[in-house]
This record gives C-alpha cells, sequence and structure tokens, in this order.
C-alpha cells in the first residue's frame, strides 16, 4: 500500500513525545466499531488515524467490535465492516477481537466495584432515573436504592445474571458523584438487562455492559496506549479514567480526541442513513450517493484516494464540515494517474461519413493514457457510421462553440478530419443522422497542409459499439448541511441519480471486470458497477467529473 508522508498533528506529537521520553516502548491503538451498520466516510478518518500511526511508529492495530448491544447487532455487519477496512488497505494479522470476548472478566471488575462499595444495583425505571438525573446548571438527586449493602448489590447482580427479572428491572450503576458537573459522572449505568440473544455468545448472558464500561476495560485488557476517539467523547475521559482508576487492570490508556470527519452534501448519522434505506430513499447499503464505504466503492472511488483524502484534511480539535470537493479532487488526482482512457458516448446521434466505403472497418491506434506510455495503447474500430454526443453538433453555433455544425470541421479524436454537409431529420423535426465527408488524408487527426481545425470530439463505432447503461450520480441533498433540518429527506436532490439506458461504448468495455475503473474522455471517470456489471448487460457509474462543476451550477441556481 502505497501511502503519501504522513503531516504533522497534535496526536502524532503526543505520540512522539511519548517514545522520546520512554512512556511507552510500542504503540497499541485499536479501531473499535459497533457491528450495528455499514462503515461511512467519518470512519475512514479513524481507521486511517489508529491503523496509521500504528504502521508509522512500528507499533500495532488491534480490530476490536464493540458488540455490547445485541438487538442492533449482526453477523453481517460485522463481516462489512472487516470487509471495508482490508479495502481501505490495512491489515490487524491475529489481533481480531470483540468486546464480548471479555464478559466474564467485565463481569467480575463490576463485581470487584459492587465489593468496593463503588457499584450498586437500582431498581429504579429508566424514566425515574432519568428524571433525577439533574441538568447541567442544577445536581442530581440519589437514588432511594443506593445505599444498598454490598451483599445485597451482590445478590441482586446475581440474580440479573442468571435472568431472573425482566429487562428494564434492574439496573447495575457506578457509585460516583451525583453532584459532579459532569453528568457522565453521575452514577452512570454501568449493566443494563436484556434478555435476547447475542450473534456470538448466544443465550449465555441476560445481562449487557453499557460502552462506557466496557470500551476503556477493553483497552487496559489489550494493552492499547493511545484510545483515540471523536470529540463527543471528550466529556466521557473523566469516566474512562475513574472506571480504570478503581479496577485492579494491566494499564491505563491515555484517552485522545479529535473532530469528526463530516462532509458536506450528505450525511453520516448512522440513525438517518438506516432510514434512507430501509425507507427504499436509496438503493441499498452501497447505494453509490451514500457517503458508506460501500457505496463509495461501489461509485469507483479509489482506496488511496480515501486514505489521501483523510490524511490532507488533517486533524483538529475543532469540529468542522468539510466540503466535498476536497474529497471529489482527491478522487479525481488518483484516477487521473492510474485509470486507462476509453472512448464512450452517452447520448448519441448518428454521424454518417458519406464519401467512407461503406463495408470498410478500419483499426485505429489509441493511447490507453496520454500521460504514461507505460499503459500501452489499443486498438479501435472506425467506419462509415459513428456515434457523436448530441451536444457536440449544432445547427445554429453561436460564437465560440468549436465543435460540429453545418459546413463546420472537426477532428474526430485518433480518427479523421470530417466536414458537416448535411443532417436528416424525423417528423417530428428531430436530428436523427448527421451527414459529413472526410479527407483521406488526415488519418489520426493532422492536416497535411497545416489547416486549424480548434474542434476535437469524442465518437465511437456503430459497428462495434456496446449498448450500455450508464448512471450519472451527483449531490444526494440539495443544501449543504442536510442534517440540521428535522425531516432531511424534504432535501433530498431529484436529480441524485440519472439513468442513461442506450450509452454507446468501445467494445472491449463490456468485458471490464466489476470495479475496473477508466476516464470516458472529455466525459469524466466512470467504473463497472461492482454489483450489476456483467458480459451482456455492462452497466458503469460515473464516478467523478473530470472537473468541479457544483459549484458552478450552485451558483446559476442560487
Amino acid at each position: 500500500m502505497e501511502t503519501s508522508p504522513a503531516r504533522s498533528n497534535f496526536i502524532r506529537d503526543i505520540i512522539e513525545d511519548d517514545l522520546r521520553v520512554g512512556r511507552h516502548q510500542r504503540i497499541v491503538t485499536r479501531f473499535p466499531p459497533e457491528p450495528n451498520g455499514y462503515l461511512h466516510i467519518g470512519h475512514a478518518k479513524s481507521i486511517c488515524l489508529n491503523f496509521g500511526v500504528a504502521r508509522d511508529y512500528a507499533g500495532q492495530c488491534n480490530m476490536r467490535f464493540d458488540d455490547t448491544n445485541p438487538e442492533k447487532e449482526s453477523e453481517e455487519f460485522e463481516r462489512a465492516i472487516a470487509e471495508d477496512v482490508q479495502w481501505l488497505g490495512f491489515s490487524w494479522d491475529d489481533r481480531y477481537f470483540h468486546a464480548s470476548d471479555y464478559f466474564e472478566q467485565l463481569h467480575d471488575y463490576a463485581v470487584h466495584l459492587i465489593k468496593a462499595g463503588l457499584a450498586y444495583v437500582d431498581s429504579q425505571s429508566a424514566e425515574e432515573i432519568r428524571n433525577a438525573r439533574g441538568t447541567l446548571t442544577e445536581p442530581g438527586r440519589d437514588s432511594p436504592w443506593r445505599a444498598r449493602t454490598v451483599d445485597e448489590n451482590l445478590a441482586l447482580f446475581a440474580r440479573m445474571r442468571a435472568g431472573e427479572f425482566a429487562d428494564g428491572t434492574h439496573v447495575l450503576r457506578a457509585k460516583i458523584d451525583m453532584a459532579s458537573p459532569n453528568i457522565n459522572l453521575r452514577d452512570p449505568t454501568i449493566y443494563r438487562i436484556r434478555r435476547t440473544t447475542h450473534h456470538r455468545t448466544g443465550a449465555s448472558w441476560a445481562i449487557y455492559p453499557m460502552y462506557d464500561y466496557t470500551h476503556c476495560i477493553s483497552d487496559a485488557l489489550e494493552g492499547i496506549t493511545h484510545s483515540l476517539c471523536t470529540l463527543e467523547f471528550e466529556d466521557h475521559r473523566p469516566l474512562y479514567d475513574w472506571v480504570l482508576d478503581q479496577l485492579p487492570v494491566p494499564c491505563h490508556p491515555r484517552q485522545i480526541e479529535f473532530a469528526r470527519l463530516e462532509l458536506n452534501y450528505t450525511i453520516t448519522s448512522k440513525r438517518k442513513l438506516h432510514a434512507l434505506v430501509h425507507e427504499g430513499l436509496v438503493s441499498g447499503w452501497d447505494d453509490p450517493r451514500l457517503p458508506t464505504l460501500k457505496g463509495l466503492r461501489r461509485r469507483g472511488y479509489p482506496a488511496a484516494a480515501i486514505r489521501e483524502f483523510c490524511e490532507r484534511v488533517g486533524l483538529t480539535k475543532k469540529q468542522t464540515t468539510i466540503d466535498m470537493g476536497v474529497l471529489e479532487t482527491c478522487v479525481r488526482e488518483d484516477l487521473d494517474a492510474n485509470a486507462p482512457r476509453a472512448m464512450a458516448v452517452l447520448d448519441p446521434v448518428k454521424l454518417v461519413i458519406d464519401n467512407y466505403p461503406a463495408e470498410l472497418v478500419e483499426s485505429l491506434p489509441a493511447a490507453n493514457h496520454p500521460k504514461n506510455p507505460d499503459f500501452g495503447s489499443r486498438e479501435i474500430a472506425f467506419s462509415r457510421e459513428l456515434y457523436i454526443e448530441r451536444e457536440d453538433f449544432m445547427e445554429d453555433p453561436p460564437k465560440g462553440f468549436f465543435r460540429l455544425g453545418p459546413g463546420r470541421e472537426v477532428r474526430l479524436r485518433y480518427g479523421y478530419l470530417v466536414t458537416c454537409t448535411h443532417v436528416e431529420k424525423n417528423d417530428a423535426g428531430e436530428i436523427i443522422a448527421i451527414h459529413c465527408s472526410y479527407d483521406p488524408a488526415t488519418r489520426g487527426g493532422n492536416a497535411p497542409d497545416n489547416r486549424q481545425v480548434k474542434g476535437t470530439i469524442h465518437w465511437v463505432s456503430a459497428a462495434t459499439a456496446v449498448s450500455t447503461e450508464v448512471r450519472l450520480y451527483d449531490r444526494l441533498f440539495t443544501i449543504p448541511d442536510p442534517g440540521s433540518d428535522d425531516d432531511f429527506r424534504i432535501h433530498l436532490n431529484p436529480d441524485s441519480q440519472r439513468v442513461l439506458p442506450a450509452a454507446q461504448l468501445e467494445a472491449a468495455l463490456a468485458d471490464a471486470a466489476p470495479g475496473a475503473s477508466f476516464q470516458f474522455e472529455r466525459l469524466g471517470y466512470f467504473c463497472a458497477d461492482l454489483r450489476e456489471h456483467a458480459p451482456g448487460r455492462p452497466v458503469f457509474n460515473r464516478t467523478v467529473t473530470l472537473r468541479d462543476t457544483w459549484a458552478k451550477v450552485q451558483g446559476k441556481r442560487d
């Protein structure tokens, strides 16, 4: 995996200082997703950070699933998450863990807290606990069960584990400080009853630990040195430290927070992504309009471009929203260097070269990459009848239009110079064919008399072209911050997907492997659809346009 030189940031500064003074001999990080959905572009930042610093400082990064909420988690999500991390270019070797691996130890540590008088079983309802928690300006109120004896708490907790109580009957709470200015320290719940089947442990457990309790202990058991998480966990750090300070854990990792990655014109809320998928507003978790890694991959975004994007936006403590154009620039740069070229016509109209031999099909050489001869070349068919883009012809062209028009001469890319002679229309007055003549002495697009031809257009041979479905994708939402509205659905872009059912492509593209990327000359970057592209039914998705035209278009709309 090729990577750009790592940019310095405050987390790397901390790590380098820890190594310099001998606080740690080896860096150990972890990526700890909950298997309750698919990863999105925001997770990519955390993946690249945790695996990246471990790689760059000769340490290790663990893959660990926070599987403590069995009602929302599944093996499907876990498999998808693991696949996405590997697709991004990272490996965990044999360090593949689950919070559920530690359920017994987590339980024993809870018993330790009870025996130390630092945890108690609360029999209030969830609403009663919430109402007694207090506010930012008012302290909370002690639970009437806070003074239970150690023996009472041990007995009740054992019965909770044995499955004797219904969900919601009791919880186990840490006994900290109901008057703390940090609400997270007001006797937080650390265990709740959930009589449901876990996708890994089955029906073995009737109680499950809460995230804030589980996460810090899992970090300590795995010897994590730097627990890197997003800013919403900053107020949880005192609880992270409190739990570890009370327990005989093997080490005390340091939690460091950074700003999460947010993009405009999309959403990364798991709840809202679930709604888009389950309400049928998109075609699935891998819909190319979604910011999920599955969707970005299907759209044709290279993993290297996403890694570069995460590196380029950097790490800060201030929450900001990144313009989608920054990500698209990284994608363009990667594909410009690595995607072979091909020709395709998305809105075809027939071009008939009247003086070209009717039965002749020539083979013309074309470079696979004009900037890199290592890509080699290919042969493309040229015949009397071609397809060109409908927008490349105008009957009454304005000033500055250098493409084809009556009496005008243009260069056919890799082919010949042609001059329009007349057009053919149907009864509705629509152009169905453009007729022209060609100059046989201009093979390869060169004019022997050095005459000036300003326009060059692309084409495909009608004799060998493959009819293909092409999907053009745009921003999923019409406003930069759709998540700010209570109903994000009203901002869905009705033009976020446009399907062209009969685009015409070079014949060889029909055999492209699913996921293969190309630059369709003059049109943009496209990839063979991972799910639906197949021999006999090619399907291509537009990954990104050749240039960022969104700002210009939005300016006109506004």
